[in-house]
């Protein structure tokens, strides 16, 4: 008897069962999550999201879609410089 091509093993069915569904630190994995997106991330940040999205529903899910996010914007926007004069009036008015 064959077996289907979709039906999960014995192994990622316990690797589903160790997954965790909510997120003790929801807000402080975001950061992390953002700070990695945005190339900010510190190698102990980094360390520490790749072990907590083995086994973190709601932080992998977050990470894949602030990542489509991201690279869907950076597709769809045209990046142009800002002219001087709007420059020096930024400066002049953060100065005043």
């Amino acid at each position: 008897m064959n077996a289907s091509l979709n039906t999960p093993s014995v192994t990622e069915e316990a690797h589903k069962q160790t997954m965790k569904h909510s997120c003790e630190h929801h807000a402080e994995c975001m950061k992390i999550i953002q700070a990695i997106l945005d190339d900010e991330a510190t190698e102990a940040e980094k360390d520490h999201f790749r072990e907590n999205m083995d086994k973190c529903i709601p932080c992998i899910e977050s990470y894949r879609l602030e990542k489509c996010i991201k690279d869907s914007l950076s597709i769809k926007l045209e990046k142009k410089p800002c002219p001087q004069s709007i420059l020096n009036t930024i400066i002049s008015k953060i100065n005043s």
